[in-house]
């Protein structure tokens, strides 16, 4: 059988998702929606809002759509999966899970709960809301600096604060129970700061059997030497040289397989990938977070290392055949850096002229972000603009290979990292 696939999103992650999605064999036609100028060129974009999920099904009827694979994290926090199997008469495959698999990462506090109840490591914490900020304040004059502050919904990535003193930490704490992130900061976790290098695990899983996908590091600072304010991500690295086979397996029998069993025993019907983003202290792998999805940049860099037939697995997933699956993965390295607008991640302009977009090579390949085709030029539409990610024999030199590239790229205000896994 052959396949109808429809991808939902429109950034880099989903253009590196397209770009594998469309070496498959098995792939009658993909569609995106939105999708953006450089998924266009290897699917069928259409202009519907993700949040507009009547038109979304009413899509998927008309083209038979056959795959349904949701990118980012807020049409599954706000129950696309959930719309979709309940009003679909098809036999539709779904990779992203319902809403209360997606609250793993949608609030902070059940993802805390969870981690707690199944004895999954991760940081002390306390949650409190809008009229308990009197308990918040004494929980921080506690505790020891610095304090990780997290909004408990969905803030586009801007919701957590690491709070270097007492006085930072509870001035902050009655910002955002006043409203700083919106809904999203009603309540706010406060968590213990854990030292030590972060990392990502990638899982595809249908509730019950999972496969592991390559590990990657992503660069989140918007400075060199990893300085600066938070971002989007400006590149990641795959693999990760530090994770050899012990650490893999801890993170199997201490965090995987748990996690796996709670959402069992919360009966949690949970079909896509989790994001599982880790740090390491001492010996010991901990979670600081989950995501509902693949993550970006990661997953421009993973992509490239996948070789496995992407639609073949996805089946598998669905066929709960994932046990007798094998990945097959790529053994050179892949590093992505992001092209980002000037002035971000604080404020910069759009519009400015892209040019000089050399095309794919054997081993370089790039991924639209935030771009924007007006009339008949390429224009930068957001902060991160484009992904480049590369592969190579060491990270040396796929990074190399990545900044040859982000060098002849052309536009006014353009900035990117040169050190993309100079800590590794």
């Amino acid at each position: 059988m052959k396949y109808k696939v429809l991808l939902i999103g429109s950034g880099a992650r989903e253009h590196s998702i397209a770009w594998r999605l469309n070496k498959s064999p098995l792939l009658n036609k993909l569609f995106c929606i939105p999708g953006n100028p450089g998924i266009a060129q290897i699917a069928k974009c259409h202009p519907i809002q993700i949040e507009d999920f009547l038109s979304i099904k009413k899509f998927i009827e008309e083209h038979k759509i056959d795959l349904v694979f949701c990118g980012p994290e807020a049409p599954l926090a706000d129950g696309l999966m959930d719309y979709l199997s309940e009003e679909l008469q098809t036999k539709t495959i779904f990779i992203g899970p319902k809403k209360k698999g997606a609250l793993l990462e949608s609030s902070k506090k059940f993802a805390k709960e969870f981690m707690y109840k199944y004895d999954i490591p991760t940081a002390k914490y306390k949650a409190f809301n809008s009229t308990e900020l009197n308990k918040a304040i004494e929980y921080i004059k506690l505790m020891t600096p610095p304090i990780v502050l997290k909004a408990d919904g969905l803030a586009a990535g801007k919701g957590v604060i690491i709070s270097p003193t007492h006085e930072q930490a509870i001035s902050e704490i009655e910002m955002m129970l006043k409203g700083k992130f919106g809904d999203a900061s009603k309540e706010v976790v406060i968590e213990e700061f854990l030292s030590g290098i972060e990392f990502s695990c990638f899982v595809l899983t249908n509730g019950t059997q999972y496969v592991i996908l390559p590990d990657a590091k992503d660069y989140k600072k918007i400075g060199e030497a990893d300085l600066g304010l938070n971002t989007g991500g400006m590149g990641s690295i795959s693999p990760v040289d530090f994770v050899d086979i012990e650490l893999k397996e801890k993170i199997i029998q201490r965090i995987v397989n748990p996690t796996l069993y709670g959402l069992q025993n919360e009966q949690i019907d949970y079909q896509g990938f989790i994001f599982i983003g880790l740090i390491i202290v001492g010996n010991d792998p901990y979670v600081i977070e989950y995501n509902c999805r693949l993550g970006d940049p990661e997953t421009e860099s993973i992509m490239l290392r996948l070789d496995s037939d992407l639609i073949e697995l996805l089946v598998a997933c669905d066929n709960h055949t994932l046990d007798d699956y094998s990945l097959v993965i790529n053994k050179q390295y892949a590093a992505t850096i992001f092209l980002v607008s000037g002035g971000y991640p604080e404020e910069f302009e759009k519009g400015k002229v892209i040019s000089n977009i050399p095309h794919d090579t054997h081993s370089s390949f790039i991924f639209h972000a935030a771009t924007k085709q007006v009339e008949k030029q390429l224009v930068t539409n957001g902060g991160r603009v484009i992904s480049i990610s590369s592969l190579g024999s060491s990270k040396e030199d796929a990074l190399q290979k990545s900044i040859e590239i982000a060098n002849q790229i052309k536009y006014d205000g353009k900035y990117f990292r040169k050190d993309i896994g100079f800590d590794l």
